[in-house]
Formats: structure tokens, C-alpha cells, sequence
């Protein structure tokens, strides 16, 4: 199924819920050092519930080490810097999803290696900021896994 990469997360239950989304969607989660958090953190855990512990997280060391380890795989940014709507682009099971941290998104030099068209964007009212991390990859996936015609789903 997909797979869900967080760049530098910085709140845990924001993590652990996109844990439990992960769980819920057979989709994969993979973390990108440094995190603002510790793996076992409470809170993290707690937004996770039953559906697995943050050792099912898969962590990398860097950004580097995380973008090797999807050699040849499709890699798409959702970042408000996005100029294509994520409904729009035909998704694949294959793809992977980057997302920045809650903060402050991708920095520039990650999303610099996404060209325009992999730059994906989710709509939000004008003067808006930004959605919350977990609901963001929520949208995301879900619209993936509609467009896969929720494969593997009850």
C-alpha cells in the first residue's frame, strides 16, 4: 500500500494518530530524524491506541537515508507551497507521501528535489495557513486509497 514519510515530526500525537491511520489503511509509516520527540513518547503512544506501537514506525536516520530507501518509487511533497491539487494527479499504491514538520513544512532544499508537478497541495480558503499535520495525511491517503477503490478495505 502506500507509504507515509514524516519529515522531522515535532508533535507526538500528531504522530501516533497518523500511526493509527497507517494501521487502519495498511498503508506504512516512515519517520525522518531528528524527531521532536522521543519513540516512546506517551503522548505518541496514546494517539496510536491498540493499533501498534511506534516500533512499527519505520525510522530513518535522514532525509538522505530516507529517499534512497524509495529508489525508484514516486515520491510526492504535500506542502501549502503545492501548485497541484492532490485530487487532481492519479495516485498509485507505489507512491510515497512527504509531509514537513508541523511547524514549518518542507524546508526549501528537501522540496527544491520535487518538481512542480509532484508538489501537491490540498485546497484550503484563501488567507489560510495551514491544516493540521494528521488531518493533512488523512485527506491525502484516503484519496489515494479511494482512487485504488479502498483495495483490501472491509
Amino acid at each position: 500500500m502506500f507509504d507515509i514519510v514524516l519529515y522531522e515530526p515535532e508533535i507526538p500525537p500528531n504522530t501516533g494518530n497518523i500511526l493509527r491511520l497507517a494501521a487502519n489503511t495498511g498503508s506504512r509509516l516512515h519517520l525522518v530524524r531528528p524527531l521532536g520527540f522521543r519513540l516512546s513518547d506517551r503522548a505518541a503512544r496514546r494517539a496510536g491506541l491498540d493499533y501498534g506501537g511506534m516500533e512499527d514506525a519505520i525510522v530513518h536516520d535522514d532525509w538522505r537515508a530516507c529517499r534512497a530507501h524509495f529508489a525508484g518509487r514516486r515520491l510526492l511533497a504535500v506542502t501549502t507551497r503545492g501548485t497541484h491539487c492532490y485530487a487532481d494527479l492519479r495516485l498509485s499504491p507505489q507512491d510515497v507521501f512527504v509531509f514537513g514538520p508541523e511547524t514549518r513544512g518542507l524546508p526549501e532544499p528537501v522540496l527544491a528535489e520535487f518538481p512542480g508537478p509532484l508538489r501537491l497541495r490540498l485546497p484550503m480558503l484563501a488567507g489560510s495557513r495551514s491544516l493540521n499535520l494528521s488531518n493533512a495525511v488523512a485527506i491525502v491517503v484516503y484519496e489515494a486509497w479511494r482512487q485504488a477503490g479502498f483495495a483490501g478495505g472491509a
